[in-house]
């Protein structure tokens, strides 16, 4: 059951930010062995971020729709696999669909946590003690190694930036480096209850703009509704210093415009550990999760959260009502952090 294997494929996440942070595990199987060959199973919303990631060699397309179980695909898909001749899969989702793949390619070390009933699928299973591995990224790199060896040393995830498609983007959206860059993360896939509300991200833009920043506003197509009430928010003045980017840059856009920021304020998101990952300060405002679980992954990032009986909570929405967790971190709490971002590097 080693992972000195030649050829590996990783079933990785669904999400963008379980998928910045699995760059952790393949960090970890190259200082194993710098030779090996990691390819990377995921479906469209997350693959893009492979490419970036200079330990992967493919990244591969899985198209069943989020949720199906779609037999007859997974089983073409692992067969279709087959050619390819891997030594091992390392099975990051912990669901039972998740692992047909690689048993349909036959795939003779199949390796992950024990899941939703994968006795048959998987031969290399792993008892998760949430304890003893209380990260996501000590998970991830838990599988890296066989059970009971020690684990190498936890590398940040470390995103590959295009400068070519950098500088073209800054001409299409008509962008200007002429001021320093705070960028803005206001959405969150998870739901309301890890969204910092809209009125303190228009405030803390007025205060950059005033300090002498422009705001940019990430975001997809979901976000645009949010970026929107944030601009309406906002001192009228201002808005000619506010560039709403959401939904019209891809992934691998957002990855090279959020290098560009001085700062990056966002929420619990796949966009927070991109920010991070491209090595901006990033500030980071907690309501129902917990940086207890998924951290941003870098030195200077720093995190925002009240002490709360009630959070975290890790609910979609507010049980109580009130999402004060959130409402009480008001802007002022990120003062510092913004005039920080008006002084040279």
């Amino acid at each position: 059951m080693s992972s000195s294997a030649g050829r590996i494929l990783v079933v990785g996440p669904a999400w963008v930010g379980d998928m910045v942070m699995s760059q952790t595990l393949y960090s970890a199987l190259r200082e194993i062995n710098p030779d090996v060959q990691i390819d990377v199973l995921a479906p469209a919303a997350s693959l893009p971020l492979v490419s970036r990631m200079a330990e992967v060699s493919e990244g591969l397309l899985f198209e069943a729709g989020h949720g199906e179980l779609n037999l007859p695909y997974r089983r073409r898909m692992g067969e279709f696999l087959r050619g390819n001749h891997y030594d091992q899969a390392i099975v990051l989702p912990n669901s039972l669909k998740s692992a047909l793949v690689p048993f349909f390619a036959d795939i003779p070390v199949r390796t992950g946590f024990r899941g939703e009933f994968r006795y048959w699928l998987l031969n290399d299973i792993r008892l998760l003690n949430k304890q003893r591995l209380p990260l996501m990224t000590d998970r991830f790199m838990a599988l890296s190694v066989p059970t009971g060896e020690p684990v190498p040393a936890l590398r940040y995830p470390l995103l590959q930036i295009n400068e070519i498609n950098r500088q073209k983007l800054l001409q299409k959206l008509s962008l200007s480096l002429s001021k320093p860059v705070l960028g803005l993360c206001p959405g969150a896939e998870f739901g309301d209850a890890k969204k910092w509300p809209e009125q303190h991200y228009a405030a803390l833009a007025d205060k950059a703009i005033r300090e002498g920043m422009q705001v940019w506003l990430f975001g997809g197509p979901k976000d645009a509704e949010t970026t929107r009430l944030i601009q309406q928010l906002m001192d009228l003045g201002n808005l000619a210093s506010v560039f709403d980017l959401a939904g019209q840059t891809t992934l691998l856009d957002a990855v090279d415009l959020l290098s560009l920021c001085q700062r990056v304020v966002s929420n619990d998101s796949g966009l927070m550990h991109i920010a991070a990952a491209t090595g901006v300060k990033t500030a980071v405002v907690y309501g129902s999760t917990s940086p207890g679980f998924t951290p941003p992954l870098a030195d200077d990032a720093e995190i925002f959260a009240l002490t709360m009986d009630c959070r975290p909570c890790f609910k979609r929405t507010c049980p109580l009502g009130h999402k004060n967790c959130l409402v009480n971190l008001t802007p002022d709490h990120l003062d510092r952090f913004i005039e920080q971002g008006m002084k040279p590097s």
